[in-house]
């Protein structure tokens, strides 16, 4: 019989429900927002792009600092630091809130000035949060490890995800509609606040969370040998190399379509604030469902034919969203495509924090994520791009189904070449060699 997860856990899993509580409100009203301050695709994706540049340009160094310092100590700073930005977004929406459009006039503008002022200061902020986030999240990845054993890794996982897709997805988007409904700039103070709470619990975990290592905190740091060496281990690495540069391939097509989604929710779909809203719980009925019941899915299909149908389902759910104009059909696909998403998280972290070695934990999860989430600012660049070239040629309403389109025939080409390669046979080895 495994052990009980224990109180550490748990206060973990309460910062982790809340902040994300927080982001979900956020998630409706930082779309908005943006699609309120310019109605241009490069730029929306453009916001994007610098919110996610951070996860191309220092995840490495991030791994580095994981592994030098107190993991915990650098969730709190990285909390509080995003609390802070978020609070100073807000209340610079509170001072131009005056100038905004009518959230409800959005599907039918396409033509709205760029405020550029506020436009800015998204851009900056964004940049800033995504450094925040990089470190923050590595963190608290290689936190787990040391906050339950290495036999509850898979079900703590899947219980922190089931936590994150409830608040996140399910009960933050509607709560965020209806708060930006009340006055655009509430949603922000919200999100702030969540922030802040989250800091307190994660202040509050007992035990030791400094990495294991010949090195101390005062140390010079040498960036270029200690990720050389993270690189190194990853690279050398039968199954990890592959795993993260296919996750990459996917993460790069998802975020090509997913650049310039609140305009394609927004003018093909025709959702309102509140309707777009719904559209995010599917991501919670989808990750809630998976959180539960991917540790069962992995043991009965396994674990090569579960990450198999996990990249088959994004190019399938393209091609239905890409066709559509039904927001229900587009909830419904993201209610599969956000299962398998959590099928293959509870698989493939719990495999990294069972065979990564402690005293390299962050250094070489950073790497993965250097190639895993490398790809995402260029997939939002890519999918802004496309979309604004193809209004020269096609309507605007086919321009914003064009990435769509394209990304199936990529995505089964990268079905194809992949799924050979993440046999369970593979996945076991890895985890007996370790």
């Amino acid at each position: 019989m495994s052990k009980p997860l224990g109180a550490s856990y748990w206060k973990l899993w309460t910062a982790t429900a809340i902040s994300n509580l927080g982001d979900g409100v956020s998630m409706v009203a930082y779309p908005w927002l943006a699609s309120a301050v310019t109605r241009s695709p490069i730029l929306i994706a453009a916001a994007g792009f610098a919110s996610r540049l951070p996860w191309l340009v220092f995840t490495l160094h991030a791994g580095v600092l994981t592994d030098r310092f107190d993991r915990r100590k650098l969730i709190v700073g990285m909390d509080f630091m995003r609390g802070f930005l978020t609070l100073f977004v807000g209340a610079i929406v509170f001072m131009n809130r005056d100038s905004l459009p009518s959230l409800n006039e959005l599907t039918s503008i396409t033509d709205l000035a760029t405020n550029w002022p506020l436009y800015i200061t998204l851009l900056v902020t964004a940049f800033l949060f995504g450094l925040a986030e990089v470190l923050r999240d590595n963190s608290a990845q290689t936190l787990m490890p040391s906050v339950v054993d290495q036999e509850n890794l898979e079900t703590a996982n899947s219980r922190m995800w089931s936590a994150e897709s409830l608040t996140n997805s399910f009960i933050g988007p509607p709560l965020g509609s209806l708060l930006i409904g009340i006055a655009i700039f509430i949603p922000f103070f919200f999100d702030a606040a969540s922030f802040f709470i989250a800091v307190a619990l994660i202040a509050s975990l007992k035990g030791s969370f400094r990495p294991i290592s010949t090195s101390t905190e005062h140390e010079k740091i040498n960036f270029k040998a200690e990720i050389k060496e993270g690189y190194a281990w990853l690279w050398a690495h039968p199954l990890l190399r592959p795993m993260a540069i296919i996750l990459g391939s996917m993460n790069g097509l998802g975020t090509m379509v997913g650049a310039v989604y609140i305009l394609f929710a927004q003018e093909v779909l025709h959702t309102s604030v509140f309707t777009f809203a719904i559209l995010g719980t599917a991501g919670a009925v989808g990750g809630t469902i998976g959180g539960l019941l991917a540790p069962k899915v992995s043991a009965k299909l396994g674990s090569g034919p579960s990450l198999s149908l996990a990249l088959a389902a994004a190019p399938i759910g393209s091609l239905i969203v890409g066709l559509t104009s039904s927001w229900q059909v587009v909830w419904g696909v993201t209610v599969v495509e956000t299962f398998v998403a959590v099928l293959w998280n509870t698989i493939t972290v719990s495999l990294r924090q069972s065979i990564i070695p402690s005293h390299l934990l962050g250094r070489v999860n950073s790497v993965y994520r250097f190639f895993a989430w490398g790809s995402i600012p260029i997939g939002m660049f890519v999918g802004g791009g496309l979309v604004a070239v193809m209004t020269h040629f096609v309507s605007r309403e086919d321009a914003l189904r064009a990435p769509y389109l394209i990304s199936v025939a990529l995505g089964l080409l990268l079905w194809i070449l992949a799924a050979p390669r993440l046999t369970s046979a593979k996945i076991e080895a890895a985890r007996k060699s370790s």
